[in-house]
């Protein structure tokens, strides 16, 4: 294993389309192995491949129940709403309040190249989307509510 390189918000990496995973083979497990270090070692809670300069559909993500790894993840469905302060690896030090689902449901691959189901609710969800978003060139300030708009929120 071996930690890597976080790629900031500046890098156009970051705002490309990743590619299906076709085979799990030594790299993809490298792949996995190495995210899971990097992102345990920058106090993360969710890594996506590109974030490490890989333009692949490899996810990882630990919100404190155990490393969840997702290869080619979709999500299948979505209920609810939660409004809340969101942050990323790439752009240390800045949060903004993004409007996530309460709960996700994503279907995956795991590193045995198994058809797995996660379901999350509240951060889980939240990680999820932020880490799927990062796949399809999103980041979470591209769905960042606005100041005035935040105002109208908190007066609901």
């Amino acid at each position: 294993m071996a930690k890597r390189e976080i790629r900031l918000s500046t890098d156009e990496i970051l705002r490309k389309k990743c590619k299906v995973v076709k085979e799990i083979d030594e790299r993809t497990l490298m792949l996995l192995d190495d995210m899971a270090e990097t992102m345990y070692d920058a106090n993360g809670v969710g890594l996506a491949a590109p974030q490490v300069g890989i333009l692949k559909r490899v996810v990882t993500i630990d919100v404190g129940d155990g490393l969840v790894e997702l290869i080619n993840p979709v999500i299948l469905e979505t209920r609810g709403s939660q409004v809340d302060y969101e942050g990323c690896l790439s752009i240390p030090g800045e949060s903004a309040v993004v409007d996530r689902p309460e709960y996700v449901k994503v279907e995956a691959l795991n590193r045995k190249g198994e058809k797995i189901i996660v379901e999350g609710e509240e951060l889980m969800a939240v990680a999820l989307c932020h880490e799927l978003d990062h796949l399809d060139g999103i980041l979470y300030i591209d769905k960042a509510i606005p100041e005035e708009e935040l105002e109208e929120i908190k007066t609901r």
